[in-house]
């Protein structure tokens, strides 16, 4: 009787893999994890095969305004090779900051890319169009991708767009060779595209949007050389409910910006206008009167916007929760008055440096709406408070 219960006695050694991969994903600790393989080759391979995410320990101090310097391993085609054939279930993959990493490294995704759904190459200078089409090739799955400062162009784009189709959150921000027909590429064969940033993409008006999916509702395009039919472009797809398009003045004026108000914008929460120094109070009017579900507006630094460009912001913005005003030159007290009275639902509001507006005026607004919060200090990445992520 007991040599035959001792011959039936099990050990975790006699789990089948699958129980061990489960142990292993209920481990909470980096500690327990990292110790979990050094208990034998067996689970060490158990290990290798449940980590899902992979990130590089480099990182790019900034030295001054135009350079930067590089914090961290140099990670090189041979040490990727070494790392993508122990962990072949990786789905996120940061190489951002691995500065000398050429195409060839990312010619290894075309075998072990396969699960990745999302891609950090943020500030992999040297990596081209001939590295992005591997990935295009390798990556299926992507779902996410990160390109900020890398040097590809409208061909490595397209061809990323063509093979990705899954695409729902893409980073071009400083990719100074992009342009509208990369844009285009992307919009057309990415119809679940939901976040895009092409910030300083100075190639860029927005035409390239036109026609893009419903999906698409968030943009991040700071600086970019937006025209007025590129802003009607960036609405198209009437389902954008963030926008950034501020400092826009050295290539749009006036009424250019009139066509976020056109009537795609209906679901428009967040609107960024800083330092759009020359809109007009058509465009502010037109605004106010065609995004009806706008909760948070930045128009820190837009000069031009007067009496009737507040006043309309009052009348029709029902629905207003933060508005940055600051060093807006041309807020006197009616205009400040038009917002007291009219936006029922303002709770924040960044005011500094407006001298047209007098201290009674403030006083007075400061008593009859003490249910808002006047603050000095500018949210910088605004819709945080919103939901929005950034």
């Amino acid at each position: 009787m007991g040599d035959h219960c001792k011959d039936s006695v099990t050990s975790i050694m006699d789990l089948p893999d699958d129980c061990l991969l489960a142990i292993f994903r209920w481990l909470q600790g980096s500690t327990d994890r990292d110790s979990f393989g050094l208990t034998c080759r067996r689970w060490l391979q158990i290990q290798n095969i449940g980590r899902r995410s992979l990130q590089f320990h480099c990182s790019l101090t900034r030295t001054n305004l135009s350079s930067f310097s590089h914090v961290g391993p140099n990670i090189e085609s041979f040490h990727l090779y070494k790392l993508l054939t122990r962990f072949q279930q990786l789905s996120s993959l940061s190489l951002s900051g691995c500065t000398e990493l050429s195409d060839s490294g990312l010619t290894l995704l075309q075998r072990y890319g396969s699960n990745l759904q999302s891609l950090y190459l943020d500030c992999c200078f040297r990596i081209t169009d001939g590295g992005l089409s591997a990935v295009a090739n390798g990556c299926p799955s992507l779902t996410s991708v990160s390109l900020y400062r890398c040097n590809i162009t409208d061909a490595g784009l397209e061809s990323l767009a063509k093979f990705c189709s899954s695409l729902k959150d893409m980073n071009l921000s400083h990719c100074s060779l992009i342009t509208d027909c990369g844009i285009g590429s992307l919009s057309r064969e990415c119809r679940q595209l939901r976040a895009v940033t092409i910030s300083f993409c100075r190639g860029i008006t927005g035409i390239g949007f036109r026609g893009c999916s419903q999906t698409l509702t968030y943009l991040e395009a700071d600086s970019c050389k937006f025209d007025p039919n590129g802003i009607l472009g960036i609405v198209s797809g009437g389902g954008l409910e963030y926008v950034n398009v501020s400092c826009l003045s050295w290539c749009i004026h006036g009424d250019g910006l009139a066509g976020i108000g056109a009537g795609f914008a209906m679901r428009l929460r967040v609107l960024n206008l800083r330092m759009c120094r020359s809109v007009s109070d058509t465009s502010i009017m037109a605004i106010a009167k065609g995004c009806p579900a706008l909760q948070e507006w930045n128009l820190a630094l837009c000069h031009e916007v007067r009496l009737p460009g507040w006043e309309a912001i009052g009348t029709n913005c029902h629905n207003l929760e933060v508005l940055h005003v600051n060093r807006c030159r041309n807020l006197c007290d009616r205009g400040f008055q038009a917002l007291r009275d009219g936006c029922k639902q303002l709770s924040v509001l960044y005011m500094h440096r407006c001298r047209l507006i007098t201290p009674t005026a403030i006083e007075l607004f400061k008593c009859l709406r003490g249910d808002v919060k006047i603050k000095e200090e500018e949210l910088m990445s605004i819709g945080c408070d919103l939901g929005f992520r950034h």
